[in-house]
């Protein structure tokens, strides 16, 4: 053999060396690359996962500001039905003012007519009792049982049973 050969044989074993260690890292590569490519793959599922939950909760939040626009806006006009409400109760209010005076005129001037009434009734059984009572003093033995009728007649209560 010579050197030419010699030197032929050891690249061509280098050359073998290379390209097994070539093989085994391309090898490696591809398990590497076909583990990313899964790996992705799963991260993509989840991510579409994520974003149709995701979707899902704004489409909810949606609903729920169409339904509370809808409330906002009933209850707007609940405000204006009240304020609507509370000025025919403002307007009533005067109505009712002036029917309850009108009503308790006449009441007013019954009760003062009656108290007058009896006013002048006990004065009358005053003055009845005042004459009669030379003629009680015979059946009363005492003196301040007499002035304790009289005093009694005097401020307006009546004496029962006499």
């Amino acid at each position: 053999m010579s050197g030419g050969q010699l030197a032929a044989l050891i690249a061509a074993g280098f050359f073998a060396v290379l390209a097994c260690v070539a093989m085994v890292v391309l090898l490696r590569f591809g398990r590497l690359v076909s583990a990313v490519t899964r790996m992705v793959t799963d991260y993509r599922d989840r991510a579409d996962l994520l974003i149709e939950q995701a979707q899902e909760a704004v489409d909810r939040t949606n609903e729920q500001l169409a339904r509370t626009d809808v409330i906002t806006a009933s209850m707007d006009q609940v405000t204006a039905n009240m304020a609507e409400l509370s000025g025919h109760v403002s307007a009533l209010a005067g109505l009712a003012r002036s029917i309850s005076s009108a009503a308790t005129a006449p009441v007013t001037g019954m009760s003062a007519l009656m108290f007058g009434l009896r006013r002048a009734l006990l004065v009358r059984r005053t003055l009845q009792v005042a004459v009669a009572e030379p003629a009680a003093a015979t059946t009363m033995p005492d003196a301040p049982e007499r002035r304790a009728l009289t005093a009694a007649t005097r401020s307006g209560r009546e004496v029962r049973g006499r």
